[in-house]
């Protein structure tokens, strides 16, 4: 079997009296990567926000329903939500560095949790850029200012700082909208290398993107999850007639 990480169960979410998610059921695997895909609008950010409580940040919301990470519910009274987010980094559409530093960005989250010692900020700094296949592109301008990169290489600086402070989790909106062909490739190729020590989950306009980096797909419609499987099933087998609708592009 399996190792499941991410447990959801009848999840409900409200902005308000508006309901955007309805009776949301899902396993999500561990150190696999997970694409969520549907017309804009259905729901899969929103989802998304849920496991790492981002939309606690606005006004207004309502969660309903069991979300279990590592078998605890992270909507529990008394949860550690800066814990958790540690835990669960986030990468937004358009990259988000901060104008400071390439160092500074990336040693920014090690810092805000406690890591003041010299070497073990390099340390850190240096394998979170390896890993997100960007330290060779910036050894030696580590004290430039991150604003100076390219869009494809500000994206691989935000998921380097993200990896810093060694989350188990990477959630990823549309990772890739804002970048070229070159860099979205890039990007491809580093979320695929990722799923071999964190669990990915990516929401992705771009069925071939979904088709190419992951192993299940998951396909919302109208706040409802309609069908998660295999990636190679959902494109190529799916069981609903809404899904193979929207993958052929009759509607979406």
């Amino acid at each position: 079997m399996n190792d499941i990480q991410i447990r959801i169960r009848d999840l409900n979410f409200y902005y308000g009296e508006f309901q955007a998610l309805y009776g949301i059921n899902a396993d999500i695997e561990r150190k696999a990567v997970t694409a969520l895909i549907g017309p804009s609008g259905c729901g899969k950010s929103t989802f998304l926000r849920c496991i790492n409580r981002m939309n606690d940040t606005i006004d207004n919301t309502l969660v309903e329903g069991l979300l279990e990470v590592n078998d605890e519910n992270i909507y529990s009274a008394g949860l550690d939500v800066t814990e958790l987010r540690k835990k669960i980094g986030m990468v937004f559409q358009r990259p988000n560095p901060f104008p400071m530093s390439i160092y500074d960005n990336v040693a920014y989250g090690p810092r805000v949790h406690g890591i003041k010692n010299k070497a073990k900020l390099d340390e850190l700094v240096q394998k979170s850029l390896e890993q997100a296949h960007l330290w060779v592109e910036v050894k030696d301008r580590l004290y430039k200012n991150a604003l100076g990169l390219s869009g494809g290489q500000q994206q691989r600086l935000v998921i380097a700082r993200s990896l810093a402070v060694e989350p188990e989790i990477l959630l990823m909106d549309e990772p890739t909208s804002a970048l070229d062909p070159i860099a979205t490739a890039k990007l491809e190729d580093l979320v695929q290398k990722l799923a071999k020590e964190y669990t990915v989950i990516i929401v992705t306009h771009n069925m071939q993107q979904a088709a190419r980096v992951s192993t299940k797909t998951a396909f919302f419609l109208n706040g409802y999850l309609i069908e998660m499987d295999e990636t190679s099933k959902i494109f190529t087998a799916p069981k609903d007639q809404r899904t193979e609708d929207y993958i052929t592009g009759r509607f979406g």
